[in-house]
Protein backbone atom coordinates (compact mmCIF):
# COMPACT_ATOMS: atom_id res chain seq x y z
CA UNK A 1 0.00 0.00 0.00
CA UNK A 2 0.90 3.56 -1.41
CA UNK A 3 1.05 6.26 2.44
CA UNK A 4 2.78 8.65 0.76
CA UNK A 5 0.60 11.37 -0.84
CA UNK A 6 2.60 12.49 -3.87
CA UNK A 7 3.67 8.72 -4.27
CA UNK A 8 0.23 7.85 -4.75
CA UNK A 9 -0.74 10.34 -7.41
CA UNK A 10 1.86 9.59 -9.13
CA UNK A 11 0.63 5.99 -9.16
CA UNK A 12 -2.62 7.26 -10.45
CA UNK A 13 -0.29 9.35 -13.19
CA UNK A 14 1.10 6.43 -14.33
CA UNK A 15 -1.82 4.47 -14.64
CA UNK A 16 -3.41 7.11 -16.73
CA UNK A 17 -0.04 7.01 -18.55
CA UNK A 18 -0.22 3.56 -19.41
CA UNK A 19 -3.30 2.97 -20.83
CA UNK A 20 -3.98 6.24 -22.81
CA UNK A 21 0.03 4.95 -24.62
CA UNK A 22 -1.88 1.82 -24.85
CA UNK A 23 -4.55 2.86 -26.85
CA UNK A 24 -2.27 5.07 -29.00
CA UNK A 25 0.55 2.59 -29.85
CA UNK A 26 -1.34 -1.03 -29.53
CA UNK A 27 0.95 -2.94 -31.32
CA UNK A 28 4.48 -1.47 -29.74
CA UNK A 29 7.69 -3.63 -29.45
CA UNK A 30 11.52 -3.68 -29.21
CA UNK A 31 12.81 -1.51 -32.26
CA UNK A 32 15.90 -3.67 -32.73
CA UNK A 33 15.58 -6.97 -35.26
CA UNK A 34 16.68 -9.96 -33.63
CA UNK A 35 16.42 -14.02 -33.26
CA UNK A 36 17.67 -15.29 -30.51
CA UNK A 37 18.30 -13.55 -26.93
CA UNK A 38 21.86 -13.60 -27.61
CA UNK A 39 21.19 -11.48 -30.28
CA UNK A 40 19.57 -9.21 -28.46
CA UNK A 41 22.18 -8.62 -26.39
CA UNK A 42 24.43 -7.96 -29.18
CA UNK A 43 22.05 -5.39 -30.89
CA UNK A 44 21.60 -3.15 -27.23
CA UNK A 45 25.30 -3.24 -26.89
CA UNK A 46 25.92 -2.56 -30.67
CA UNK A 47 22.93 0.44 -29.82
CA UNK A 48 25.25 2.63 -27.67
CA UNK A 49 25.67 6.26 -28.89
CA UNK A 50 24.31 4.70 -32.15
CA UNK A 51 20.98 4.40 -33.64
CA UNK A 52 18.79 1.33 -34.06
CA UNK A 53 18.78 1.47 -37.61
CA UNK A 54 22.60 1.34 -38.20
CA UNK A 55 22.71 -1.57 -35.46
CA UNK A 56 19.75 -3.80 -38.15
CA UNK A 57 21.89 -2.77 -40.96
CA UNK A 58 25.30 -3.97 -39.20
CA UNK A 59 24.12 -7.24 -37.70
CA UNK A 60 23.26 -9.51 -40.30
CA UNK A 61 26.74 -9.02 -41.27
CA UNK A 62 27.82 -10.04 -38.27
CA UNK A 63 25.93 -12.98 -38.35
CA UNK A 64 26.30 -14.07 -41.68
CA UNK A 65 29.64 -14.59 -40.93
CA UNK A 66 29.42 -15.99 -37.27
CA UNK A 67 26.09 -17.46 -37.25
CA UNK A 68 26.11 -18.80 -33.86
CA UNK A 69 27.59 -18.15 -29.97
CA UNK A 70 29.93 -20.65 -30.47
CA UNK A 71 31.16 -19.15 -34.01
CA UNK A 72 31.53 -15.46 -32.10
CA UNK A 73 33.26 -16.97 -28.76
CA UNK A 74 35.86 -18.32 -31.28
CA UNK A 75 36.21 -15.37 -33.53
CA UNK A 76 39.07 -13.25 -33.63
CA UNK A 77 38.27 -10.19 -31.99
CA UNK A 78 39.58 -7.47 -34.71
CA UNK A 79 37.30 -9.53 -36.99
CA UNK A 80 33.78 -8.45 -34.94
CA UNK A 81 35.70 -5.19 -34.80
CA UNK A 82 35.54 -4.87 -38.69
CA UNK A 83 31.70 -5.53 -39.19
CA UNK A 84 30.45 -3.66 -36.22
CA UNK A 85 33.10 -0.24 -36.72
CA UNK A 86 30.35 1.31 -38.29
CA UNK A 87 28.28 1.14 -35.03
CA UNK A 88 30.69 3.57 -33.38
CA UNK A 89 33.43 2.14 -30.03
CA UNK A 90 34.29 -0.66 -32.09
CA UNK A 91 37.12 -1.76 -30.42
CA UNK A 92 35.11 -2.05 -26.71
CA UNK A 93 32.24 -2.95 -28.28
CA UNK A 94 33.95 -6.07 -30.31
CA UNK A 95 35.76 -6.85 -26.90
CA UNK A 96 32.65 -6.99 -24.97
CA UNK A 97 30.66 -8.67 -27.84
CA UNK A 98 33.68 -11.67 -28.05
CA UNK A 99 33.82 -11.57 -24.58
CA UNK A 100 30.14 -11.55 -23.60
CA UNK A 101 30.05 -14.81 -26.42
CA UNK A 102 32.53 -16.69 -24.54
CA UNK A 103 30.96 -16.65 -20.94
CA UNK A 104 27.33 -17.93 -23.03
CA UNK A 105 29.49 -20.49 -24.59
CA UNK A 106 31.86 -21.92 -21.86
CA UNK A 107 29.22 -21.28 -18.54
CA UNK A 108 25.67 -21.00 -20.27
CA UNK A 109 26.14 -24.11 -23.06
CA UNK A 110 25.22 -21.10 -25.84
CA UNK A 111 22.11 -19.97 -23.81
CA UNK A 112 21.47 -16.96 -22.68
CA UNK A 113 20.08 -17.36 -18.89
CA UNK A 114 16.74 -16.06 -17.70
CA UNK A 115 18.07 -14.63 -14.55
CA UNK A 116 18.64 -10.53 -13.94
CA UNK A 117 22.14 -11.36 -11.16
CA UNK A 118 23.21 -13.78 -13.97
CA UNK A 119 22.86 -11.16 -17.24
CA UNK A 120 24.57 -8.37 -15.29
CA UNK A 121 27.53 -10.43 -14.50
CA UNK A 122 27.93 -10.84 -18.41
CA UNK A 123 30.39 -8.77 -19.99
CA UNK A 124 29.45 -5.40 -21.77
CA UNK A 125 26.10 -6.11 -20.22
CA UNK A 126 24.00 -3.18 -18.08
CA UNK A 127 20.60 -2.70 -15.96
CA UNK A 128 19.24 -1.85 -19.46
CA UNK A 129 20.58 -4.76 -21.60
CA UNK A 130 19.31 -7.05 -19.12
CA UNK A 131 15.54 -5.82 -18.39
CA UNK A 132 15.40 -5.72 -22.11
CA UNK A 133 16.01 -9.27 -22.34
CA UNK A 134 14.18 -10.47 -19.24
CA UNK A 135 11.08 -8.04 -20.65
CA UNK A 136 10.94 -9.16 -24.00
CA UNK A 137 12.73 -12.35 -24.52
CA UNK A 138 11.68 -14.11 -20.76
CA UNK A 139 7.86 -11.96 -20.39
CA UNK A 140 9.29 -11.35 -17.01
CA UNK A 141 8.46 -7.93 -15.32
CA UNK A 142 11.21 -5.40 -16.69
CA UNK A 143 11.84 -1.30 -16.62
CA UNK A 144 14.32 -0.27 -19.41
CA UNK A 145 15.23 2.96 -18.41
CA UNK A 146 16.81 4.33 -22.12
CA UNK A 147 16.80 7.56 -23.38
CA UNK A 148 13.16 8.21 -24.33
CA UNK A 149 12.10 6.60 -21.19
CA UNK A 150 13.67 9.46 -19.24
CA UNK A 151 12.96 12.21 -21.05
CA UNK A 152 9.91 11.59 -21.19
CA UNK A 153 9.18 10.25 -17.49
CA UNK A 154 10.89 14.02 -15.87
CA UNK A 155 8.38 15.85 -18.44
CA UNK A 156 4.89 14.29 -17.80
CA UNK A 157 6.03 14.06 -14.14
CA UNK A 158 6.55 10.70 -13.12
CA UNK A 159 10.05 11.81 -11.75
CA UNK A 160 10.87 14.75 -10.69
CA UNK A 161 14.48 16.09 -12.24
CA UNK A 162 16.18 12.81 -11.99
CA UNK A 163 18.34 11.87 -14.90
CA UNK A 164 20.49 8.70 -13.59
CA UNK A 165 19.10 5.49 -15.53
CA UNK A 166 18.80 3.36 -12.24
CA UNK A 167 17.19 5.82 -10.01
CA UNK A 168 14.64 6.33 -12.72
CA UNK A 169 14.08 2.69 -12.72
CA UNK A 170 13.91 2.21 -8.97
CA UNK A 171 11.28 5.26 -8.98
CA UNK A 172 9.02 3.73 -11.60
CA UNK A 173 9.35 0.08 -9.74
CA UNK A 174 6.93 2.11 -7.18
CA UNK A 175 4.85 3.45 -9.17
CA UNK A 176 4.28 0.72 -12.21
CA UNK A 177 2.39 -2.80 -12.02
CA UNK A 178 5.14 -4.98 -12.63
CA UNK A 179 3.60 -6.60 -15.93
CA UNK A 180 3.30 -3.02 -17.12
CA UNK A 181 6.78 -1.94 -17.41
CA UNK A 182 8.71 -3.26 -20.23
CA UNK A 183 5.61 -2.38 -22.94
CA UNK A 184 5.09 0.77 -21.08
CA UNK A 185 8.67 1.60 -22.04
CA UNK A 186 8.57 0.29 -26.03
CA UNK A 187 5.73 2.76 -25.61
CA UNK A 188 7.78 5.89 -24.43
CA UNK A 189 10.40 5.03 -27.19
CA UNK A 190 7.24 5.19 -29.51
CA UNK A 191 5.60 8.23 -28.27
CA UNK A 192 9.13 9.91 -27.96
CA UNK A 193 10.04 9.30 -31.57
CA UNK A 194 6.17 10.27 -32.67
CA UNK A 195 4.82 13.33 -30.97
CA UNK A 196 7.21 13.65 -27.52
CA UNK A 197 10.10 14.67 -29.98
CA UNK A 198 13.33 15.86 -27.98
CA UNK A 199 13.67 19.23 -29.61
CA UNK A 200 9.99 20.38 -29.71
CA UNK A 201 7.63 18.09 -28.03
CA UNK A 202 4.37 18.53 -30.17
CA UNK A 203 1.76 19.05 -27.43
CA UNK A 204 -1.00 20.12 -28.87
CA UNK A 205 -1.28 16.54 -30.74
CA UNK A 206 -0.37 14.40 -27.72
CA UNK A 207 -2.53 12.34 -26.16
CA UNK A 208 -1.20 12.93 -22.49
CA UNK A 209 -1.34 16.56 -22.84
CA UNK A 210 -4.18 17.41 -20.00
CA UNK A 211 -2.12 15.19 -17.65
CA UNK A 212 1.73 15.77 -18.63
CA UNK A 213 3.27 18.56 -16.34
CA UNK A 214 5.44 20.04 -18.79
CA UNK A 215 2.09 20.26 -21.44
CA UNK A 216 0.46 22.00 -18.70
CA UNK A 217 3.29 24.38 -17.50
CA UNK A 218 3.75 25.26 -21.77
CA UNK A 219 -0.43 25.80 -21.82
CA UNK A 220 -0.08 28.13 -18.37
CA UNK A 221 2.71 30.39 -20.02
CA UNK A 222 1.35 30.41 -23.04
CA UNK A 223 -1.91 31.59 -21.29
CA UNK A 224 -0.10 33.95 -19.37
CA UNK A 225 1.78 35.24 -21.84
CA UNK A 226 -1.90 35.81 -24.35
CA UNK A 227 -3.32 37.69 -21.46
CA UNK A 228 -0.60 39.95 -21.31
CA UNK A 229 -0.41 41.08 -24.58
CA UNK A 230 -4.73 41.26 -24.57
CA UNK A 231 -4.34 43.87 -21.37
CA UNK A 232 -1.47 45.74 -23.13
CA UNK A 233 -3.45 45.95 -26.31
CA UNK A 234 -6.41 47.67 -24.38
CA UNK A 235 -4.74 50.27 -22.84
CA UNK A 236 -4.82 53.92 -24.41
CA UNK A 237 -1.38 54.90 -26.18
CA UNK A 238 -0.12 58.98 -24.81
CA UNK A 239 -0.98 61.21 -27.54
CA UNK A 240 2.18 63.01 -28.23
CA UNK A 241 0.87 66.12 -26.46
CA UNK A 242 0.10 64.54 -23.15
CA UNK A 243 3.83 62.65 -23.56
CA UNK A 244 5.33 66.00 -24.12
CA UNK A 245 2.92 67.79 -21.24
CA UNK A 246 4.43 65.05 -19.00
CA UNK A 247 7.73 65.84 -19.56
CA UNK A 248 7.62 69.45 -18.79
CA UNK A 249 5.66 68.67 -15.70
CA UNK A 250 8.16 66.16 -14.37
Amino acid sequence: MIKNPVQKKKKALALQVIERLKKEYPDTHCTLSYEDAWQLLISVRLAAQCTDLRVDQVTPKLYEKFPTVAALAAAPVEEIEKIVHPCGLGPSKARDIKKCMTVLHETYGDRVPDDFDALLSLPGVGRKSANLVMGDVFGKPAIVTDTHCIRLCNLIGLVDDVKEPAKVEKLLWEIIPPEEGNQLCHRFVDHGRAVCVARRPQCDVCCLNDICRYATQQKTAADSAGAEKKTASKTPAKTKKQTERERQNG
